[in-house]
């Protein structure tokens, strides 16, 4: 299943900082970034709760918000791209 990750970190102490780098990490170790703070992921949907319930202990509920936008299976025909940052597709070839 296909996800949409966005988050808004709040970053004017140190701490929110930190939380901010925290919450992208976290968000690299499973998906691709598309944009500054929003990123795919494509997981089946065990490890996306278990990726969505660090995510959620990452930010400060008060300061920062993250959405999350379910796209599903059948992804490819609901996103369309246009300008800089060739697209990828997750669930194509690799070569390495």
């Amino acid at each position: 299943m296909m996800v949409l990750v966005s988050y808004d970190v709040c970053t004017v102490d140190s701490g929110g900082k930190t939380r901010l780098r925290k919450v992208a990490k976290e968000c690299v170790n499973y998906g691709q970034r598309v944009q500054n703070s929003v990123f795919e992921i494509d997981t089946d949907y065990g490890t996306f709760l278990k990726v969505k319930d660090k995510l959620i202990k990452l930010i400060d509920l008060k300061q920062d918000s993250i959405r999350f936008y379910y796209l599903g299976n059948n992804w490819e025909h609901r996103v369309e791209h246009f300008g800089t940052k060739e697209t990828y597709n997750p669930e194509g070839v690799i070569i390495i």
